[in-house]
């Protein structure tokens, strides 16, 4: 009898013990559910005019479209805007008075497009596409970009406006107009008054350049784009790292995507944009990945990182996002169901 009490005392324990760890097992299920929940779909752009890139972006993702459709109906945006002097149209000019585009676009199978020193097309991204997407090449760039854009349907058109061309002028008034390597900082800094101000040192904040995009649809694919007319009066030729894959842009679907903004020397010189990629392949989080590729250009030189801006912009599989940047002042809009094309500050390192 005793015995018999024993043995019921003790399954009625080992139940009350079952149903606890039921309990907390179902805590940790949910626990670690609410860990895994992805945030889709999303975009991500660089600076304030990202939020009018974002709204066209999201009438694509919205309906459930694909994530290429809306990063590239995105920078659309800021390309055709005359008010914005560092994308596509009325874009400042090179020091020889061209308008030079730069842009690369990449999807969730890893394909990608490009083109450099495209001149007379607003709509570069495009450009790209069409690169990607009716060619076996990855770049094309200057005279044979654009006789490929042409031949597409692309229309010629002057890219240089009035008040870029005057901004451009007044710089030459008071600039050695010969190939002398970062002239453009020298003799265009904050503490050079200029007419034009608050413009001031290229690739800082007052600079706000590339727009770069990325996005994670309702499919949970991912893809990206990047634009820009490149730093003002910069020698003619030059190209930064908004058309170059991995550098301005890279996207891996098994993992994240990210893109750059500012001084793309930088950029290219610790490869951005794929080193953010492989980080968050290694489990940190977006905002990490892009500290950490700040740190690398600090520490490459850190005399010449105090001096200008550098940004990344990354998110991952999950929807998560983040960015970094060297200089206070990089910012970055956020569009999804939760949260509402809001403007967030990027960390900064100095």
């Amino acid at each position: 009898m005793q015995d018999r009490r024993h043995f019921l005392k003790a399954a009625a324990l080992s139940a009350a013990a079952l149903s606890l760890d039921g309990i907390t097992s179902e805590k940790a299920q949910a626990a670690a559910a609410s860990k895994g929940k992805v945030t889709k779909p999303i975009v991500v752009s660089t600076w304030d005019f990202g939020r009018a890139a974002n709204d066209a972006a999201w009438e694509v993702l919205k309906k459930g479209g694909r994530a290429l459709d809306a990063v590239e109906a995105g920078v659309r945006v800021p390309e055709a805007d005359p008010n914005n002097h560092t994308v596509g149209y009325s874009g400042f000019p090179d020091r020889d008075g061209r308008v030079t585009l730069d842009a690369c676009i990449m999807d969730e199978l890893g394909n990608c497009g490009s083109v450099a020193a495209l001149e007379h097309v607003t709509h570069a991204i495009s450009v790209a596409r069409a690169v990607m997407e009716k060619t076996p090449h990855v770049m094309l760039v200057g005279d044979g970009a654009l006789q490929f854009a042409l031949a597409n349907g692309f229309k010629k058109e002057n890219l240089l406006t009035p008040e870029s061309e005057k901004a451009w002028r007044e710089w030459l008034k008071k600039s050695e107009y010969k190939p002398i390597m970062n002239i453009e900082n020298s003799s265009y800094g904050p503490d050079k008054a200029t007419t034009f101000n608050p413009l001031k040192l290229p690739g800082n904040v007052y600079n706000h350049d590339t727009i770069g995009m990325v996005a994670l649809d309702a499919n949970g694919n991912l893809s990206g784009a990047c634009t820009t007319s490149g730093m003002a009066f910069k020698l003619h030729g030059r190209v930064g790292d908004s058309p170059i894959i991995g550098a301005g842009l890279y996207v891996d679907n098994e993992v994240g995507a990210a893109t750059s903004t500012g001084v793309g020397e930088e950029v290219i010189r610790v490869v951005g944009s794929f080193l953010v990629v492989e980080l968050m392949r290694q489990g940190y989080s977006p905002e990490a990945a892009c500290k950490e590729a700040v740190t690398r250009i600090v520490k490459k030189n850190k005399d010449r990182a105090k001096g200008l801006q550098v940004g990344f912009l990354a998110i991952n599989k999950k929807g998560e996002h983040g960015a970094y940047c060297l200089q206070k002042g990089f910012n970055y809009a956020v569009k999804s169901e939760k949260e509402s094309n809001v403007l967030i500050d990027g960390k900064h390192y100095f």
